[in-house]
């Protein structure tokens, strides 16, 4: 019921995700993402203690492939998990548990992982990291955006998304953008919205928590 997505911009190096899904909430469960460092999503029956533990790997050191096999050892219930991982040098990997229905699919990219479960058909993934990799002279929310909306474009879910979440994180320990709709009917088309009305206030929200005494009035 949920299809996904890891990216980085190699220009700024900041790293993103971005999801949907038809239950409430999908913000709060999905999307791990620390600055410098990377990201982790989980889902299908999601655990969600499995993202700060994949966000601990790769503070480690270890690589994407690494914290996918590290994970789905530590989990007594890998078969209900599907995972991906990307790393801070913009390596991915992903993982399935034999228990995620179909249809699911993952594919990689360009400093991109996507992937789905429960979905319209199996091309999804690949039409997020094509949508994604070929906005490369955009910013990394559009980009995320990009592939949520192709996502949906080439089938989408079974039923209808209800609840979508926009996550980047730039050089700071709080989100440079943190943007979630739940219980809604159009929750991709609400999200654009928000990131639209939120992107010319970004900088100056970011400048009110590093310089307040110069910071723009919002």
């Amino acid at each position: 019921m949920t299809f996904s997505l890891l990216g980085r911009c190699a220009r700024t190096g900041y790293f993103g995700a971005a999801v949907t899904t038809s239950s409430i909430a999908v913000g709060t469960r999905v999307p791990f993402v620390a600055p410098g460092l990377g990201g982790v999503l989980t889902q299908h029956r999601t655990d969600p203690r499995l993202g700060p533990r994949g966000l601990d790997l790769l503070r480690s050191g270890c690589s994407a492939e690494e914290v996918i096999a590290a994970l789905a050892a530590s989990t007594p219930h890998h078969q209900w998990r599907q995972l991906a991982v990307m790393d801070r040098r913009g390596r991915t990997a992903h993982f399935h548990g034999a228990r995620v229905k179909p249809a699911l699919c993952a594919a990689h990219g360009k400093d991109v992982v996507a992937l789905g479960n429960i979905l319209a058909n199996e091309s999804i993934a690949a039409a997020i990291t094509t949508a994604f990799e070929s906005s490369a002279d955009q910013p990394l929310a559009e980009r995320l955006l990009h592939g949520l909306k192709a996502g949906e474009a080439a089938g989408g879910e079974h039923g209808d998304v209800t609840s979508a979440s926009l996550l980047v994180m730039a050089d700071y320990s709080f989100p440079y953008v943190d943007l979630r709709v739940d219980k809604a009917r159009t929750p991709l088309a609400d999200l654009r919205a928000l990131w639209v009305e939120y992107a010319p206030l970004a900088d100056g929200f970011v400048q009110r928590a590093l310089d307040p005494d110069d910071a723009p009035i919002i």
